[in-house]
C-alpha cells in the first residue's frame, strides 16, 4: 500500500465521519431535536443519576458519555450489561433512568437491563438507529439516529456509528450543562487536578497579598519607588492615593523612559508612573489572567476589589507554578 493510499483512506476515514455528524446536526433540526429535549427534560427531571450502559464498542463510547455527564453536573454512571446480569442490575434504582446505546438496536446483553427498567418502572432513553429493534421499541424516549456508512470499506467495523453516538452524548451533556447552570467554579470542584484545574483557579487563589504587596503613596519620589520595587522583586510597584485606591504603577518600562529625559531621583513618583493600569478582580480565573498578560505583554498584575484598593498582585511565574501553562 503506498503512501498515498493510506493517505487516501485517512481522509476518507474523516470525511465520512464528518458527513455523518453533518446528517445528525441535520436531524438535530427536525424530529430527533424534540425527541431530544424531551430526554433533556426527563433527566432534568429525575432525583437520581442517570445510568448509561452499551455493550461493545457502544460501550465503550457510553463510558465516555457518562464520564462527560459526571464531570459536567449530572450525576452519572456506567453499568456494563454484561455484569449487570449478575448483580450489577442492584445499582439501578427507581429514582435512576437509563440510557442505553445499540447501533442496532438487538444486542442481546441488553435484555435484562431493558426488563429491569420495565419491570421497576425507570425510565428507559435509547440512542439507536433503528426504531423498530427490540431496544427501539421498548424505550420511553428513542434517540434515532441517522443510518449512515461506517468508514470502515467493510461496513463493519463501528465508526462512523460511534462518532454520531458520541457526538448525540456530547450533545445532551452540553445541554444539561446549560440548563443546570454549571458554572466555570462548578467544573474546579470536579477538576480540581492537572493543567484544567489549575486554569479553573482563581486569582484570590494565586495572589500575593498583604505585605507582600509593592505599594508607595503619590507623594512618593521615583527613588523611593525604586527602593520598593526592588525590596518586593516583582518588576512593578503600585501607586495609591490618599484613600488607598490604585491610582498607577511603576514599572521596568516606565523607568527606562524616565531615565531617558533625565536621571532625577527625586521626581514624584506620580509624574513617571502609568495611569489606569491593567487589573484583575479577586474572582477572575486563572486562564483568563493568561490571556490577559498575552494579549498587554505584562508580566505582573494588581488584583484590586471594586473600589480599586490593591488586595494582591500576580506575577506571570505564579502561574506557571500553578501549572495554568
Amino acid at each position: 500500500m503506498t503512501d498515498d493510499l493510506r493517505r487516501e483512506a485517512m481522509i476518507r476515514t474523516l470525511t465520512l465521519e464528518v458527513e455523518g455528524l453533518q446528517e445528525l446536526r441535520r436531524a438535530l433540526e427536525g424530529p430527533l431535536g424534540g425527541k431530544a429535549i424531551e430526554a433533556v427534560s426527563l433527566i432534568l427531571a429525575r432525583p437520581g443519576r442517570l445510568i448509561v450502559t452499551g455493550m461493545g464498542k457502544s460501550g465503550h463510547v457510553g463510558r465516555k458519555i457518562a464520564s462527560t455527564l459526571a464531570s459536567t453536573g449530572t450525576p452519572a454512571m456506567f453499568v456494563h450489561p454484561a455484569e449487570a446480569s449478575h448483580g450489577d442490575l442492584g445499582m439501578i434504582t427507581r429514582q435512576d433512568a437509563v440510557l442505553a446505546l445499540s447501533w442496532s438496536g438487538e444486542a442481546p446483553e441488553l435484555a435484562d437491563v431493558i426488563a429491569y427498567a420495565r419491570r421497576f418502572d425507570v425510565p428507559l432513553i435509547a440512542i439507536s438507529s433503528r426504531p423498530d429493534s427490540a431496544l427501539g421499541s421498548a424505550a420511553d424516549i428513542l434517540l434515532t439516529l441517522p443510518r449512515m456508512p461506517e468508514a470502515c470499506p467493510n461496513g463493519l467495523a463501528p465508526t462512523t456509528s460511534t462518532t454520531m453516538q458520541l457526538a448525540m452524548g456530547d450533545a445532551l451533556a452540553i445541554c444539561l450543562l446549560q440548563a443546570r447552570g454549571f458554572s466555570p467554579a462548578d467544573f474546579r470542584a470536579f477538576h480540581p487536578g492537572g493543567k484544567l484545574g489549575a486554569q479553573l483557579m482563581r486569582a484570590r487563589d494565586l495572589m500575593h497579598g498583604g505585605d507582600e504587596i509593592p505599594s508607595v503613596t503619590m507623594a512618593a519620589t521615583l527613588g523611593e519607588a525604586i527602593m520598593e520595587m526592588t525590596s518586593r522583586r516583582f518588576g512593578i510597584t503600585g501607586v495609591v492615593d490618599q484613600d488607598g485606591c490604585l491610582a498607577g504603577v511603576l514599572t521596568d518600562g516606565d523607568l527606562r523612559r524616565a531615565f531617558q529625559s533625565r536621571f532625577d531621583l527625586t521626581v514624584p513618583v506620580a509624574e513617571v508612573m502609568t495611569r489606569a493600569p491593567r487589573t484583575t478582580s479577586p474572582q477572575a480565573l486563572a486562564a483568563e489572567l493568561l490571556g490577559m498578560m498575552n494579549e498587554y505583554s505584562i508580566t505582573s498584575v494588581f488584583v484590586v476589589e471594586d473600589d480599586r484598593r490593591p488586595v494582591g498582585i500576580l506575577h506571570l511565574h505564579d502561574l506557571l507554578r500553578a501549572g495554568v501553562l
